[in-house]
């Protein structure tokens, strides 16, 4: 995938976006002019020496303003390089992928950067926050680098940490929160941007069962709000939380299941089953306290 050359002067210190944050949908109901998640005919290969593995193939994908949806496959099936691309992580070999009607085919890596900062909402299994650092600094981190300071960043912050439960937990490190509050915190860095996707890779499953209904409870929530939301997940528990299932295998999509409207309410949050429970006797990790 060819890339926009960089250009060979002396590289100057960049300017902080004046206005770094996505503005959201009008409020007056008029759909947006396109889809947030546009993937057309994507094909990823990897050359590994003398292999070549195709790991997806001819892939393609819209997604509506508002959706959530789960997209799931075993290992190996082109789920994470999938979840990758929609990141604007990687780019495809061939194919056109289009976030909120903006290409990215020919983007260098600072235009990635700016647009992932400002358009994706990322959530991981592991977290991912800063060690000896405060919840509050963790969500301000994006506001950051997008170029926001003072008292408007640390008021964003407040505010998305407030609306995840976290309010009364703002100035302790990751440390001194449960695996389940961790992830909390990790969502509201992720939302602090009013981003347009927020993508959730396996988001629960490094927690046992009742932090994960507290943390899909969240993103049906934010799901509510207009939000759109992306599970990544093997759990067919989790994928039973959205709107919309789609499966891959051997980098296709094989299924393509949906189960409400685009606007339609999150499904009713079901009790998880025990693959999120501890096994008796087993011992509890820091995950799960």
């Amino acid at each position: 995938m060819r890339r926009s050359p960089r250009s060979r002067e002396t590289p100057q210190a960049r300017v902080p976006r004046s206005q770094p944050l996505v503005r959201r949908a009008p409020a007056d109901g008029r759909a947006p002019r396109h889809p947030v998640i546009d993937v057309r005919a994507v094909t990823k290969v990897f050359d590994l020496g003398q292999i070549r593995v195709r790991a997806l193939r001819n892939v393609s994908l819209r997604v509506e303003t508002g959706d959530l949806l789960a997209i799931m496959g075993s290992s190996g099936s082109g789920k994470s390089t999938l979840m990758n691309i929609l990141g604007c992580l990687d780019l495809p070999t061939s194919g056109r992928y289009l976030i909120d009607g903006v290409d990215v085919r020919d983007m260098d890596e600072d235009d990635l950067a700016d647009l992932r900062n400002r358009k994706i909402g990322f959530v991981f299994q592991s977290f991912n926050l800063v060690p000896r650092t405060s919840a509050l600094v963790n969500v301000e981190l994006p506001l950051a680098y997008a170029g926001l300071r003072g008292a408007a960043r640390r008021g964003r912050a407040e505010r998305a940490l407030r609306s995840v439960g976290m309010g009364n937990r703002m100035n302790h490190q990751p440390s001194e929160l449960s695996g389940g509050q961790q992830q909390r915190v990790a969502v509201a860095r992720a939302l602090v941007t009013n981003p347009s996707l927020i993508l959730a890779d396996e988001p629960t499953g490094n927690l046992d069962s009742h932090s994960t209904e507290e943390v899909l409870r969240i993103f049906a929530h934010l799901n509510e709000e207009g939000r759109t939301v992306v599970l990544i997940t093997h759990e067919p528990d989790v994928a039973e939380q959205s709107k919309r299932v789609i499966r891959l295998s051997d980098g296709e999509v094989v299924e393509d299941r949906r189960t409400l409207g685009v606007l339609d309410a999150p499904p009713p949050l079901q009790r998880q089953k025990s693959a999120h429970r501890r096994p008796l006797g087993a011992p509890v990790t820091e995950a799960q306290r």
